[in-house]
């Protein structure tokens, strides 16, 4: 017996160590699908939220405008509004997590929102999402459009 627990080429262990590296690579994994995908979900809802906002905001038009000509065809106040409402509706803040911009011609909204890490807290406690969206109304293809 003393013969074969002195013999160098010994395995005893290695299933031990194969078992421990593949359970941390496991949960590595496990939480790059879990995070990643809440952190997906996360920009796509506030991108939609953002989109909606947008779109909202660029149904504000100014009548008195659109009767006399004017190049300003937004009223700026209702489609801040109305951008505002929206984004009320998805959970997300004017001035807190969420910024509307009217212009005569444009709304762009940007939304932000922080996504939590739940198994991969060793690299970052939270992470920033950001959408946004620019809706641009008015254009005929003869002038110049705005940009956003």
């Amino acid at each position: 017996m003393r013969a074969w627990r002195a013999r160098p080429d010994r395995d005893e262990g290695v299933v031990t160590a194969f078992v421990v590296i593949f359970a941390v690579v496991l949960v590595f994994t496990c939480g790059l699908v879990l995070d990643g995908g809440r952190t997906l979900v996360a920009y796509r809802e506030a991108r939609n939220a953002a989109d909606a906002a947008a779109r909202a905001g660029a149904q504000a038009l100014d009548e008195e405008a659109i009767r006399t000509h004017s190049p300003q065809l937004l009223d700026p106040d209702l489609a801040q509004t109305r951008a505002c409402a929206m984004l009320a509706h998805s959970g997300f803040d004017c001035g807190t997590n969420a910024e509307v911009f009217p212009q005569a011609d444009s709304v762009t909204v940007r939304v932000h929102t922080d996504v939590d890490m739940w198994l991969l807290t060793g690299a970052t406690s939270s992470f920033d999402v950001e959408g946004s969206a620019c809706v641009v109304i008015g254009i005929t293809g003869q002038e110049a459009s705005a940009q956003c």
